[in-house]
């Protein structure tokens, strides 16, 4: 739980908000969406939420491809405000989330996503830490300062000024020159290397870059203010294409040839996912689109006319069609065909969590990457290693750039369970470290990996790391116990052996969820889709008052909070019932929602405990009642609609 939530209007009340924080000791978290999935964005700190307000670009340099912005930018709407205007440009690193996921969140997780290898191929580079040309930031104790590249004279000039710049810059150039060899040799370049700090940035050859050093610090260096962003060219017209190979393997070994192609977005995904899809009965229509075969490859292609981006794609279309293990093909010329097909690539989180008749599922080893030469090896090796501790998951992901998503079927409940699962990411960060590749892909380090950083980076420069925070941060109150001296994985797990909900006797049956009103409210597994707004019909209040308390995922947490005793004082809670309050029962959340949350289902059945054995409010019994009146005033319509045009005036005249 959140000492408190501050959502400042300016960066001046952040600054006020961190000089209080720091008047007493108090840590701070930085948050944007909430989307993370290594436990970075939860901490027992004053969370500083820069969604709400904070939220706007500030300037676009078109020709220059530059773009300002506030931290609590939703992506879409940066990729929107580039698009909608001459020269088109856009912003390469662009998450399945980005409909909602935030800047501040994708510079915090050095984030990448669908379209990363569109600006490996035709930008500045494939991750976030790639794509950012200068930020203004703020320390906790206090210093507002700039950062991006900085040459030799200028790093001479800012030491020799002093001052706390200058104790910071000097302090890091040290660090550069004892460390450098072996930043040099252990921060191998592909890709997806997201985990650990970004030490490759002090090197001379990367400029002294502050601000690729400090994207993906995940809120425990500093707090980012305002961004200046590399934009890259958008073409307006797009091809799609779907390759179906003999098995995901097949695809994955084609990853390497199909890059020499250069498209903009390049995916793989599995029969596994496809089969969960069907099982939830979800994207029917879509499935019955996809190319024959059990393993899929996904290109787009971008260019000045359609006949050029067909010819990109019928490029690879017949490379691939003489690549072993290929079965089907199809291109994809309608724009509504081709977004049904992302949203079948894109429904992985949720189509994988909850797949009936199967057990849960759950993030914890979610996010790997090795180079892309490497990928269709370690599909194969991470496959049967799974299959030794009996997981099972669908594997698919951003394969252009080597990055495999999963979510495995892990016991989190029992000793057992959780000892297994400590013992897989063990065998699992060897397994990846062997293939060259990095133990985060995308969604960083937070608590749930950072514990096995030294496996890939080594005592020394993980040493290396706790000495850069503390230059940032030397009283260790941003985002303690992530990243760096992170809590043990297996503690702070949202379940664990000491989960022991009550038993609910409700009134509804659940049976999605085994009956139980508990394990509804655990089914939120944090994708945040319902932070949209400005699409879709999930959540109306949220789009109105932009409140994670108002949103599915808030109201879910809170149900959740308030079973466990976290805080919230079981159904008589008025904070659970004030944040189920503006929730309309619109049922948008059981069509929108990856997981089928069922808020107004939730809803009743926590207002039928909360009222139980007291009065109702006065529209409870009017509604609820209806039918009774209904039939009453039917034997008096005369009296009744002079009753209800008296109250139709009355309102009407404010009275």
């Amino acid at each position: 739980m959140p000492i408190g939530v501050v959502l400042p209007k300016s960066k001046d009340d952040v600054e006020a908000a961190v000089a209080t924080c720091r008047r007493f000791e108090a840590p701070v978290l930085s948050r944007g969406g909430g989307t993370s999935l290594a436990g970075q964005c939860c901490n027992t700190a004053v969370v500083i939420d820069f969604s709400k307000y904070l939220n706007r670009v500030l300037w676009i340099d078109r020709h220059e491809k530059l773009e300002r912005v506030q931290p609590g930018l939703i992506l879409d709407h940066l990729r929107n405000r580039g698009e909608d205007g001459t020269p088109r440009v856009t912003f390469g690193p662009t998450p399945s989330t980005h409909d909602h996921c935030t800047i501040g969140g994708m510079i915090g997780n050095n984030s990448c996503g669908n379209y990363s290898i569109m600006s490996e191929f035709y930008g500045a580079g494939p991750r976030m830490s790639h794509n950012i040309a200068e930020m203004e930031v703020l320390t906790y104790d206090g210093l507002r300062l700039r950062v991006g590249p900085t040459s030799d004279s200028e790093l001479q000039s800012i030491i020799a000024a002093g001052g706390r710049r200058g104790d910071i810059y000097g302090k890091l150039r040290d660090l550069r020159d004892r460390y450098a060899d072996l930043i040099r040799t252990r921060f191998h370049e592909f890709p997806r290397r997201v985990s650990g700090y970004n030490l490759d940035g002090l090197l001379p050859e990367k400029g002294f870059n502050l601000a690729y050093a400090l994207a993906g610090t995940e809120s425990t260096c500093v707090i980012v203010l305002e961004a200046t962003l590399h934009l890259v060219s958008s073409p307006p017209a797009r091809s799609l294409v779907v390759i179906g190979f003999e098995d995901i393997y097949a695809a994955a070994a084609q990853m390497v040839a199909a890059r020499e192609h250069k498209p903009i977005a390049l995916e793989g995904f599995d029969d596994v996912l496809i089969d969960d899809n069907k099982k939830l009965g979800i994207h029917t229509e879509e499935l019955k689109m996809l190319p024959q075969g059990k393993g899929w490859m996904l290109a787009e292609f971008a260019a000045e006319t359609k006949e050029e981006a067909d010819a990109m794609a019928s490029g690879l279309m017949e490379a691939m069609g003489r690549s072993p293990g290929f079965v089907d093909e199809k291109l994809y010329d309608d724009p509504e065909a081709e977004k049904k097909i992302w949203e079948v690539r894109e429904s992985g989180l949720g189509a994988t969590a909850y797949v009936p008749g199967e057990p849960d599922t759950y993030e914890g080893w979610e996010d790997s990457a090795v180079p892309p030469e490497r990928l269709g090896q370690y599909l194969r090796d991470i496959r049967s290693l799974a299959g030794k501790y009996g997981y099972e998951s669908a594997l698919y992901g951003h394969y252009g750039n080597g990055c495999v998503h999963a979510r495995w079927n892990f016991d989190l409940r029992s000793e057992p369970g959780i000892r297994a699962f400590r013992s897989f990411l063990d065998e699992a960060a060897d397994l990846v470290l062997s293939h060259g590749g990095s133990i985060s892909g995308e969604h960083g380090d937070g608590q749930s990996k950072a514990e096995l950083l030294p496996k890939m980076f080594g005592t020394e420069l993980v040493e290396g790391f706790r000495e850069f925070k503390s230059i940032w941060d030397p009283d260790w109150k941003m985002n303690p116990g992530k990243v760096v001296d992170p809590y043990p994985i297996t503690s702070n797990l949202r379940l664990g052996t000491g989960y022991r909900p009550p038993q609910v006797k409700t009134h509804f049956a659940f049976p999605n969820d085994h009956g139980s009103f508990a394990h509804a409210t655990t089914r939120c597994v944090g994708i945040g889709k319902c932070r949209r707004t400005d699409s879709g019909v999930m959540c109306p209040s949220f789009m109105v008052t932009r409140e994670e308390k108002h949103t599915t995922r808030g109201r879910a947490r809170t149900l959740w909070e308030m079973l466990n005793g976290e805080e919230i004082d079981g159904f008589r809670s008025e904070e659970a019932k004030e944040a189920l309050d503006l929730c309309l029962s619109c049922k948008g959340c059981t069509n929108d929602c990856p997981v089928s949350v069922d808020m107004p289902t939730l809803k009743a059945e926590f207002l039928s405990h909360h009222y139980r054995g007291r009065l109702r409010p006065r529209p409870a019994y009017a509604f609820g009642l209806i039918d009774q009146a209904a039939r009453l005033a039917s034997k008096l319509p005369a009296v009744a609609n002079l009753f209800a045009q008296s109250r139709a005036f009355k309102l009407a005249a404010g009275i």
